[in-house]
């Protein structure tokens, strides 16, 4: 099955079919301040022939807005402060590709998932000295990037390396674009993403980057909120009524199958 196709149905099988529009929540227009970092393709990113920010997570969002009556202010931040500023109730929700762990319940709620995406590996174009994450580890000169605190910086530690955070072997960056430009630029050999931004950004780099090997395991996604918000389940509402009436599916098509990064 093509893999979009495949991370599409995944998609939809996550949220339950039992909330209609008849029982959807009325918030009476209330502002919500929605935080992102603008850096994630397909989900949220900032579309080089025009300058706007675009992608799957926008379209939801507004989409949700319209169906529970909400007025959405987009503020943008970077990833490591993110799950800090929401636990503190800076913001009201986030939108990042935020993957569903259990610590992070600890400091946030989640939605119910709206995405299920594989870990891959990204590589150069013209790489040849590994074909997959065994074969990465077997070389100590080998340098792999990563943002710390993320999904991609802890399957690196646990399913590539040997387990230790503190690998010199892994150099930290502050965003993922970075890890991407250290990649391009021959400073690291490898970067961890989700499919869903590793198709993404591969498609778009004009064959300088591929991906290689199996995926490293699955993850859900959620929108993200302050401990206790009651916005939570209101998202949570709209989202199974867009399960529902085919709407996830036509953003699934949207933005995985029919848009090209880059063109």
């Amino acid at each position: 099955m093509n893999p979009y196709l495949a991370l599409a149905a995944a998609a939809s099988a996550v949220l339950a079919t039992s909330v209609f529009a008849a029982e959807l929540p009325d918030l009476g227009g209330r502002e919500v301040v929605v935080v992102t970092e603008n850096t994630y393709p397909p989900l949220q990113f900032i579309d080089p022939a025009t300058g706007q920010a675009i992608g799957w997570e926008y379209d939801a969002i507004a989409e949700i807005a319209e169906r529970i009556n909400i007025t959405v202010v987009y503020e943008n931040a970077s990833w490591d402060a993110m799950i800090p500023a929401i636990s503190a109730g800076q913001y009201d929700l986030a939108m990042n590709g935020i993957t569903i762990r259990e610590d992070r319940r600890e400091m946030v709620d989640f939605s119910e998932p709206y995405l299920t995406s594989e870990m891959r590996m990204i590589v150069a174009g013209d790489e040849n000295r590994f074909e997959d994450a065994a074969s990465f580890a077997a070389d100590p000169d080998l340098l792999a990037a990563a943002q710390p605190g993320t999904t991609p910086f802890y399957v690196t530690v646990y399913d590539v390396l040997d387990g230790d955070e503190g690998n010199p072997r892994i150099k930290l960056f502050e965003t993922f674009g970075a890890s991407l430009q250290a990649l391009r630029t021959g400073d690291v050999d490898l970067a961890l993403s989700d499919s869903t931004a590793a198709n993404g950004v591969v498609a778009a780099s004009d064959g300088a980057l591929k991906i290689i090997g199996d995926p490293l395991g699955t993850e859900d996604f959620g929108f993200i909120f302050p401990k206790g918000s009651d916005l939570a389940g209101a998202v949570n509402a709209a989202l199974a009524n867009m399960r529902v009436d085919g709407t996830l599916d036509a953003l699934n098509k949207r933005w995985f199958l029919d848009y090209k990064m880059g063109q």
